[in-house]
């Protein structure tokens, strides 16, 4: 940058360093660490086996095992010449309702002691983390012989999985 307006002979008087400091300085920086890039591709494999949840001190474990010696800080640093940031799956998309809907009467009222088979079901609808996303899980169980009657699976936690 300052090589347009001045010499190199000058800007190094002026720096104090030696004009083959500087020329060693500009060799060195060519040459890519070998080492290093092969530490960052590793560290991208892993990452991305855990599928963006392993953070630095995780990795630099898994390093370790592998018999690379490295500590969190290098490997934090490798992290972010890569591009790479940890973080857990985010949150299911399904609605929590904190208010209980008054307009649906309690007819169970918390009896769940029921005396013959088939008089009440009870279900509810569950989400589960597979794969990359998340699938909802919908459980319908009899409460007299507690075992599930039916059950199903859907991407979406709507009214035809209530339904199915």
């Amino acid at each position: 940058m300052l090589r347009a307006h001045c010499q190199v002979n000058e800007l190094c008087e002026v720096l104090g360093i030696n004009r083959s400091s500087y020329y060693a300085y500009k060799a060195r920086k060519r040459k890519p660490d070998v080492k290093r890039v092969i530490l960052r591709v590793k560290v991208t494999e892993w990452f991305n086996d855990s599928r963006g949840s392993a953070g630095s001190q995780t990795l630099r474990e898994q390093m370790n095992d592998a018999g690379f010696t490295s500590g969190r800080f290098k490997v934090r640093s490798l992290m972010r010449e890569a591009g790479l940031k940890s973080g857990q799956p985010g949150p299911s998309p399904y609605k929590k309702y904190g208010q209980a809907r008054v307009d649906i009467p309690n007819l169970l009222d918390r009896q769940f002691d029921v005396p013959e088979p088939n008089k009440v079901w009870c279900s509810d609808i569950s989400y589960v983390w597979a794969g990359d996303r998340w699938h909802y899980l919908a459980v319908v169980m009899d409460l007299c012989t507690r075992r599930v009657v039916g059950s199903a699976i859907s991407d979406k936690p709507n009214a035809q999985l209530v339904m199915d």
